[in-house]
């Protein structure tokens, strides 16, 4: 006979099947993630499924149920889609750059956005210390990674800014609670240490310069 070491591990029970109900709500939920082409919100998976159903325990049982699979349940801000796992993910990937390329000036905007949404082009000018061109929000916008969040409340009730699902997602961010800290930022010189705020490019050569994005696919 086979000592217990040799034996084979009993299988996971599947947080999905504790009762029907949770199991028939995992089926839509699961069905409903694979078919969206973008993240799915809370709120819109809630719709889908019976009243009262407690929408967060079947997304924990499925993101369970996923646990060490080739994809996994990633929260992407208050949205939820399934992505290759993260620790294969580097396996998979195919590098191919973007024809819209992102100036530095493009990079310090994207950032500056990010971390004091929501944000007016004339507070963001106040950071950088330099003009915003309309086509650098422009280009963010167009790429989904901004969206307006309303009018702030002052004179001329100028438009204020704000990150995307999409930026989160393109990102690997569940919340804005995972951007980088400012260490990380003066590192990649984005943030100057001696004014603690977001580094104004040297001189214009800087705005020309274009850093092609990457996507993974």
């Amino acid at each position: 006979m086979p000592c217990p070491a040799d034996a084979a591990p009993a299988p996971a029970a599947d947080p999905c099947r504790v009762d029907p109900a949770t199991f028939d709500a995992c089926r839509v939920t699961e069905a409903l993630l694979f078919a969206s082409a973008a993240p799915v919100r809370t709120s819109e998976i809630a719709r889908v499924l019976p009243e009262g159903t407690p929408v967060m325990d079947v997304l924990t049982a499925l993101r369970e149920q996923y646990s060490g699979r080739g994809v996994e349940l990633a929260r992407v801000g208050n949205a939820w889609a399934f992505r290759t796992a993260s620790d294969i993910a580097d396996r998979l990937t195919v590098e191919k750059v973007r024809r819209r390329k992102l100036s530095r000036a493009g990079l310090e905007t994207l950032a500056i956005v990010a971390y004091h949404a929501p944000i007016t082009r004339a507070e963001i000018e106040d950071i950088r210390g330099v003009s915003v061109s309309p086509g650098t929000l422009d280009i963010l916008f167009e790429e989904g990674w901004i969206e307006p969040r309303g009018r702030k409340q002052v004179p001329g009730r100028p438009t204020t800014w704000q990150t995307t699902p999409a930026f989160l997602d393109h990102f690997g961010l569940e919340s804005r609670n995972d951007l980088p800290g400012l260490r990380d930022l003066q590192k990649a010189g984005l943030l100057s240490a001696a004014r603690g705020s977001i580094a104004a490019p040297a001189d214009d050569h800087h705005d020309a310069d274009a850093a092609a994005l990457k996507n993974t696919a």
